[in-house]
């Protein structure tokens, strides 16, 4: 992944169209790099999560153009490169696997990360997984015990209990989030391990019991429609 990071490094100092358009090969180059990643990644989590099997890493990566349109800041570019791993593609609004390269040593948008889940569940979907944990907390709790060296992205997370669900029950900080997402950290020097692939892969695996119960949750809505 040296030359993904060391590109990104440089677009991050430079993120304009003008040397972005200079540099185009590069970009094509660390492009292809981190798609074979992406793809060796998918192959791999297929053997333990048959739902993403078939993808490629077109279905999967996001482009690097950043839309401008409603935010502040103008660059047009991303400094990182991402891919979402989960059943039908990026776009189906499924829980998966997400792999993200950047020059920072950690964190979202331009950082080194792992993450396995979902940010942007509907509401119905979102219900049905707060019925799920309160069916069975301590079944929810073992999920991220099992998922070691991740851990819940707490910054997406309510004030106050969702209606219908009590507030004086031990468990209740697991139905306060919005979105449930295990995310690590591994850093610049993880991303530049020999066999980093495998060892993306069998982060994943870590974490594919909660991607199940995610999805349990997704499938029941979208039969119930």
């Amino acid at each position: 992944m040296k030359q993904v990071i060391d590109f990104l490094t440089q677009l991050e100092r430079n993120n304009n169209r003008e040397w972005f358009n200079t540099h185009k090969e590069e970009y094509l180059a660390a492009q292809q790099r981190f798609d074979k990643l992406a793809e060796q990644v998918i192959i791999g989590i297929s053997t333990f999560d048959p739902s993403v099997a078939g993808l490629t890493a077109k279905d999967c990566t996001y482009r690097i153009y950043r839309d401008t349109r409603f935010s502040a800041d103008k660059s047009p570019y991303k400094c990182h490169m991402g891919a979402f791993i989960c059943p039908e593609g990026k776009k189906s609004g499924y829980a998966g696997y997400y792999l993200q390269v950047g020059p920072h040593e950690d964190g979202y948008p331009c950082g080194n990360m792992l993450a396995a889940g979902h940010y942007t569940f509907e509401p119905q979907v979102l219900r049905i997984i707060r019925e799920d944990i309160a069916n069975d907390p301590s079944a929810f709790g073992q999920l991220i015990s099992q998922a070691k060296g991740f851990a819940l992205d707490e910054e997406d997370k309510m004030k106050r209990m969702p209606r219908g669900f009590p507030a004086d029950v031990p468990y209740a900080h697991y139905l306060m989030y919005r979105s449930y997402c295990l995310v690590a950290s591994p850093g610049k020097d993880y991303m530049l391990t020999a066999h980093l692939g495998e060892r993306i892969v069998e982060a994943f695996a870590r974490t594919a019991p909660f991607i199940a119960f995610l999805n349990r949750a997704m499938a029941y809505a979208c039969e119930d429609k």
